[in-house]
């Protein structure tokens, strides 16, 4: 029965590491997350800064896993590549293990100050960041009480005689020893806490030096594979497939030198535990060096074993939405602003398949047009349940989170609204116009063609704007409105000469022929009406970035809307 309840507070006090460890991650990325994630996007354009980058930010984090996340957003969206992402998770790596050296002494008096400090700071302060740092003053205490209690739970049982056999005939088993510590760290979801268990084991002589190494290298790859596992797609699970294979290599490499390993180590410290702890940091700096240069061929090599995905049969289903990413606001953000770039090229594909239906009178192609417009809307609206979850499952505590948010329900609104506006007006009017048979004259069409193009490229800028978060492209988008008033102001002068055309050649009929110029002329004017609209919707695009930047003289940029344009627009005609 004895067995049995330090088995159960040995589980409990492993659950209360694992908690520790999440608290002080959670606290780090809510209260300094936005801070982070700037550094280590200006520290990923060389190698060695993109290494010390990983390293500084998984100490911070206490989780390699954290700092894999981070990394993963950017890739995703398109800021950083592959072959730096890895370089990132080798810095994280090693930060893991420096991580271990500082648990690794007996710090357990500190943890319950660090708790007391921690929940007087979450209770007494208002501010967001001062209430997360007492968060992660308590995370840091509940891991060192943990650590200290579970020293103490294998006090007694260190010298049990099956325990001692077990472990031993592990040990003897350098394959069997790796295979046993890869299972518990993927279940433990910590190769800290493994890493620590054997030092404990280590330092009372219930493990054997060589054995003990023989477990840090499995726990070394256990800990990848939490992160392999849950990835939802073969495009996310290059990154921690990568940092698999490096530590596979290092395995293969050093299991046949573990002997070796134990002798030049003792010179530096001969305690058991701490010939451990230097192997484990060791290995993860060995690793680093070797494979930091060909970082690059290990990312093509990645690609060709992961490719990315065939486009779905139904482009209105999420590719990039993966529910994995939720845990962290940096990774779901960038997973929402990557789909919404896929809407931004759906909507494009729209604008150009319009192009066709004015330049050859097709009304075919208004079907498939039609279809992909409710491919947008199905998008959309999976966009906007992603974000909403999003806030369910982690408060966004960060401004810039929240700011960021509003740009993507922007944006996914506004390319809704181009959709519906080129499926449902544009293309009927056009349709209608071919049905009976009188198409547009060549210089209707050249105009309308004219203005689609201009659409084209806004829209382009538009979804620049809107990855980048430029305000001085913001500006350039804006001011593009001027050239789509020219075109519209050459459409009415048009339009009135067309119908003075048709007044000076009347005959018997001329009534009749008036009367069908005008008409054709509404509803040319209706088409570049709405085609104003569809440009409008898109540099609306830009007045959420304005607003968060401000203008040049520091005031708010005025918000206008894709309405406010249009009614100016009749107004303008009226006149």
């Amino acid at each position: 029965m004895t067995g049995t309840i330090v088995l159960f507070e040995l589980a409990g006090y492993v659950g209360l590491l694992l908690w520790g460890t999440h608290m002080v991650t959670t606290g780090v990325q809510r209260g300094f997350g936005h801070v982070l994630r700037i550094w280590l996007e200006h520290n990923l354009t060389r190698r060695w800064r993109a290494f010390l980058a990983g390293v500084g930010i998984t100490a911070l984090l206490q989780s390699s896993t954290a700092t894999g996340l981070m990394a993963s957003a950017f890739t995703a969206n398109g800021l950083i590549g592959l072959g730096p992402a890895l370089v990132v998770m080798l810095g994280a790596n090693v930060g893991t293990t420096l991580v271990t050296q500082v648990l690794s002494f007996d710090a357990g008096v500190v943890g319950p100050p660090l708790v007391l400090l921690g929940v007087m700071a979450f209770r007494s302060f208002d501010d967001d960041r001062l209430r997360n740092a007492g968060r992660i003053a308590i995370g840091l205490g509940l891991m060192l009480l943990a650590l200290s209690g579970m020293a103490h739970e294998f006090a007694p049982i260190e010298n049990a005689p099956l325990l001692k056999n077990v472990l031993a005939a592990i040990g003897n088993e350098p394959l069997l020893a790796v295979l046993v510590a890869t299972l518990l760290t993927w279940a433990c979801h910590s190769s800290v806490a493994v890493v620590l268990l054997i030092v404990s084991l280590t330092a009372s002589q219930t493990v054997s030096p060589i054995g003990a190494l023989a477990f840090v290298v499995g726990a070394n790859i256990g800990g990848t594979l939490p992160a392999l596992f849950e990835a939802g797609s073969p495009v996310a699970r290059r990154l921690p497939l990568g940092n698999s294979l490096v530590r596979i290599v290092g395995a293969v490499v050093a299991l046949p030198l573990l002997a070796i390993c134990v002798t030049l180590l003792a010179h530096i410290d001969p305690a058991p535990g701490r010939i451990v702890v230097n192997f484990h940091t060791a290995f993860n700096l060995i690793l680093a060096a070797v494979f930091i240069g060909p970082s690059h061929w290990l990312a093509r090599l990645l690609v060709r074993i992961l490719p990315d995905p065939p486009a779905p049969d139904d482009p209105g289903k999420p590719i990039y939405l993966e529910e994995a990413g939720l845990g962290a606001a940096t990774v779901a953000l960038a997973n929402a602003a990557r789909e919404t770039l896929r809407m931004g090229d759906m909507v494009e594909a729209m604008l150009k398949g319009a192009s066709e239906v004015f330049q050859q009178d097709d009304p075919r192609r208004a079907t498939a047009i039609s279809r992909m417009d409710r491919s947008v809307d199905r998008l959309g609206a999976a966009i906007r349940s992603y974000l909403a979850d999003l806030g369910n499952e982690q408060p966004l505590h960060d401004d810039s989170e929240g700011a960021r948010v509003q740009e993507i329900l922007s944006a996914v609104i506004n390319l809704e609204h181009v959709g519906d506006v080129v499926a449902n007006n544009l293309i009927e009017f056009v349709v209608k116009r071919i049905k009976r048979g009188r198409p547009f004259a060549k210089d209707e069409r050249d105009l309308i063609v004219s203005m689609n193009a201009e659409i084209l490229e806004s829209l382009h800028m538009g979804l620049a704007v809107f990855l980048t978060r430029d305000p001085a492209e913001a500006n350039r988008l804006i001011s593009r409105k001027s050239a789509l008033r020219r075109l519209e102001a050459r459409a009415t002068a048009l339009h009135v000469q067309l119908l003075r055309v048709a007044a000076t050649t009347a005959r018997a009929d001329a009534g009749e022929g008036v009367a069908r110029v005008a008409e054709d002329g509404g509803q040319f004017l209706r088409i570049v009406r709405d085609l104003r609209r569809v440009h409008s919707h898109i540099a609306a695009l830009a007045y959420p970035i304005l607003n968060g930047a401000g203008t040049a003289d520091g005031t708010p940029a005025r918000e206008g809307t894709a309405e406010e344009e249009a009614n100016e627009s009749e107004l303008q005609g009226a006149q």
